[in-house]
């Protein structure tokens, strides 16, 4: 439980953010730990000052903008392979004095464990609920349409699990915005799936594990707190048809025969009219009277590195 640890982390101008990050990491494990930024193109000099400044960080620059899973894929092919354990965490997290080592001291209680995940704090200190079921067809879809306007609804509490209780369990996925992965899980899988540029990537990867064999266990011990996005809000009507995109795309991978194809046009249609809905909201909130672009918009993730509610 001595060997040195990498932590991945996607980066796409995170300001002071980053800075809160690194400071707090010293205090999450006893172990040593190299930090990899995988930078899809910050223009902030947030990560360069970083590298420049702290010999446990190290700058990759991926090139172009390619996308969260595609940016941690990258890093994490940079690891030592022969490392039991890798972090994939998002640059505005902060971490509680123990966080790491509480999720390593579980993985080794939980053997087929192929990601763990902390108990993840909201700004104000509230729990986000960060452990979930897998949306089938029917949940995720009711959760998607009712949400927001009755958040209390059977299909949102069912998917989101508000109401279960606060202990260390296998889930169906967690968050990505904080994520201890057990390399040969995370390998065995392929990693995470590319072709989701932004959003629902973690939910895929945690079905994935489970349709492998491994578990995703929720360890509420380990404690976070994250940001939840510092950019959200400015771009609703680029990164919300994103996330409906990506909704789309994980039911219609999991209902590819072609006697479904009904569902899935009428899966599509309905996440596009959803989709214009959002959007025209959110816009409305970002030039609203003050001029302040909002953060309250639905969505998971509004830069390759920033995740946000769903």
């Amino acid at each position: 439980m001595n060997a040195p640890l990498a932590v991945v982390t996607v980066t796409y101008s995170p300001g002071e953010h980053l800075r809160t990050f690194l400071d707090s990491l010293a205090s999450a494990t006893t172990r040593p730990v190299t930090v990899l930024l995988a930078d899809n193109g910050s223009t902030d000099g947030a990560p360069e000052a970083a590298a420049d400044e702290r010999e446990n960080v190290r700058l990759v620059r991926t090139g172009e903008n390619i996308g969260y899973g595609g940016a941690a894929n990258r890093a994490v092919a940079l690891t030592d392979p022969a490392a039991e354990f890798v972090m994939v965490v998002n640059p505005d997290v902060r971490w509680s004095p123990g966080s790491i080592d509480a999720l390593l001291a579980a993985a080794e209680r939980w053997p087929r464990a192929g990601s763990l995940g902390p108990r993840i704090l909201e700004p104000d200190g509230s729990r986000y609920p960060s452990a979930r079921r897998v949306p089938d067809l029917t949940s995720g879809s009711l959760h998607a349409i009712l949400g927001s306007v009755w958040p209390t609804n059977p299909w949102t509490q069912r998917y989101r699990q508000d109401t279960d209780a606060v202990d260390e369990r296998p889930v169906g996925w967690l968050s990505g915005s904080c994520l201890l992965l057990r390399r040969a899980a995370f390998d065995s899988v392929g990693g995470f799936d590319s072709r989701y540029f932004m959003y629902m990537e973690d939910v895929d990867l945690g079905d994935r594990l489970g349709r492998a064999g491994w578990l995703n266990v929720y360890v509420p011990d380990a404690v976070v707190t994250h940001a939840k996005g510092h950019a959200a809000g400015r771009h609703p009507e680029s990164m919300l048809p994103a996330h409906h995109e990506s909704a789309y795309r994980f039911q219609a991978d999991r209902h590819p025969a072609p006697w479904q194809a009904p569902l899935r046009g009428v899966l599509r249609l309905g996440l596009a009219v959803r989709s214009r809905i959002v959007v025209a909201s959110a816009l409305r909130r970002r030039d609203g009277a003050d001029g302040v672009p909002g953060d309250d918009a639905p969505h998971t993730q509004v830069g390759p590195g920033e995740r946000r509610e769903r």
